[in-house]
């Protein structure tokens, strides 16, 4: 069993989203290298279109990739596949009252994306905070 694939279902269940993390898991295999672990799975939102469909965020040591089922075919589609190095002005925010933690990013190519994460208690959004942190910011910073 390679690097990912041992790390991808321990960090579906700490956010919760194992079932509907599993129908996603093609498009994330394609994406990340098999050596990569996976740090954070979560089901996430759009907060400018709420009714767009079912949003999965997955970060790696390496990428920040997120997916999209349509509400009424159920089809999966890749919405971001990025290096972390490769994106800028990263920001986040939480929410303990509503278990939310909002993760706002610019891509390469200067489009703004903004995702919303509801995570089933507040220390799940400070565990998910605390990765988000370690992945962002450099360690000598």
């Amino acid at each position: 069993m390679d690097v990912f694939s041992s790390t991808f279902h321990p960090a579906a269940e700490a956010a919760g989203a194992t079932p509907a993390a599993n129908r996603h898991l093609p498009i994330f295999r394609s994406c990340v290298d098999p050596d990569d672990s996976a740090v954070l799975v979560a089901r996430c939102g759009r907060p400018g279109a709420p009714l767009s469909g079912d949003w999965f965020l997955l970060l790696t040591r390496r990428r920040l990739v997120v997916t999209r089922e349509s509400r009424p075919l159920h089809r999966l589609r890749l919405h971001l596949n990025a290096n972390l190095r490769n994106l800028s002005d990263v920001t986040w925010g939480i929410d303990l009252s509503k278990s939310v933690l909002e993760l706002s990013i610019t891509a390469m190519d200067g489009v703004r994306e903004r995702f919303r994460m509801r995570l089933g208690d507040p220390a799940t959004v400070w565990r998910a905070e605390a990765l988000v942190r370690e992945s962002f910011v450099p360690a000598y910073a």
